[in-house]
């Protein structure tokens, strides 16, 4: 079954997940990153380039041809999966078709309107027999 982590109340919702992407690839793990929307996706991919500012976190888009040997994809859809052992979810909804990863780690924000989207995805997680654990962020990033 999916394992499921909850970071909450972080203060940089990219910036976090970015710190998290970093720590999986130390670990030589693959993620993906579901961000169906495009200003997210620009964000992350801006902040995985930049930070930290004297090393570089390999990523690409799902369909670029460097694929198959990046480490970090991200993904505006889910139909076409390289890898099932990490999602990172960037969207307010439930990814689809998230049971197949070995993980997924939901990353909400302080905002009112993430912290409800948030809630309600925890809500579905539950109510389907998921076991959630939960990493509070608050002065972290």
């Amino acid at each position: 079954m999916t394992r499921i982590f909850f970071y909450h109340n972080a203060s940089d919702r990219i910036a976090a997940t970015a710190a998290l992407i970093g720590k999986a690839l130390a670990q030589k793990k693959a993620s993906l990153v579901y961000a169906p929307d495009a200003e997210v996706a620009v964000a992350l991919d801006r902040w995985l380039w930049m930070h930290p500012p004297t090393s570089f976190i390999p990523h690409v888009e799902i369909n670029s041809p460097l694929a198959a040997e990046t480490p970090v994809l991200i993904a505006g859809r889910l139909d076409v999966i390289p890898q099932d052992e990490r999602l990172f979810n960037l969207a307010a909804e439930v990814p689809p078709g998230f049971s197949r990863f070995a993980s997924l780690i939901e990353v909400v924000g302080q905002g009112e309107e993430e912290r409800v989207a948030g809630r309600q995805r925890a809500r579905f997680y539950k109510d389907r027999g998921y076991d959630l654990q939960y990493v509070d962020l608050t002065g972290k990033g």
